[in-house]
């Protein structure tokens, strides 16, 4: 059966967490307001829903011709979010802030050289999804869109509250981190409960 909480967790965690579309979204937001981020957050949106396209349709191709794969990326996928869970834990909450460009096809074209997103479409699609809808195309889509969509949805979060953010990782630094590793060591051991 899905684990729809199992698989929230971990797509909600990996969204929120600081990257590339993140903070320059919070950084775009805080310098230029909200809806003049809205281009920067609406070109992530469409980079992020072809980049979520590719890498599914990769994923369920790669899984029906080497079956075995399965184990040995939920091995790495579980030893990375561990990695994460650490890296999180340990860090100083300082969020180092980009001002480059703030169009469109800036945060579109960031999302082909985003690999965070690239892992977390496939960690998403090897360890959760392709499981139980591996011969189902129309739902894959349908995952595929729910992730760009969840990811976008924390861009434009991030972007509304650019300032904010900053405050609050700062001033809750240590109590931020734990429960985003926990919850990061939570999703890494669900692999294989599932």
């Amino acid at each position: 059966m899905f684990n729809w909480v199992s698989f929230l967790t971990y797509a909600i965690i990996t969204a929120a967490t600081p990257g590339p579309n993140n903070i320059m979204s919070m950084s775009n937001g805080g310098r230029l307001g909200f809806k003049k981020a809205l281009p920067f957050n609406m070109g992530i949106w469409a980079g992020f829903t072809i980049v979520m396209l590719f890498c599914t349709a990769f994923c369920s191709q790669l899984s029906a011709w080497i079956p075995r794969i399965k184990t040995p990326m939920l091995i790495v996928g579980a030893a990375y979010m561990l990695y994460l869970a650490w890296g999180t834990f340990q860090s100083s909450g300082t969020i180092e802030e980009d001002h480059s460009r703030s169009g469109f096809l800036s945060g579109f074209f960031l999302q082909f050289i985003n690999p965070k997103i690239y892992i977390y479409c496939i960690m998403s699609m090897e360890a959760y999804i392709l499981p139980f809808y591996s011969s189902k195309p129309f739902t894959l889509l349908c995952f595929a869109l729910l992730l760009a969509f969840i990811g976008f949805l924390f861009t434009l979060l991030w972007s509304g509250f650019g300032s904010v953010f900053k405050w609050l990782f700062s001033r809750h630094t240590r109590v931020v981190n734990t429960i985003m590793a926990i919850l990061l060591v939570y999703c890494a051991v669900s692999l294989f409960t599932a």
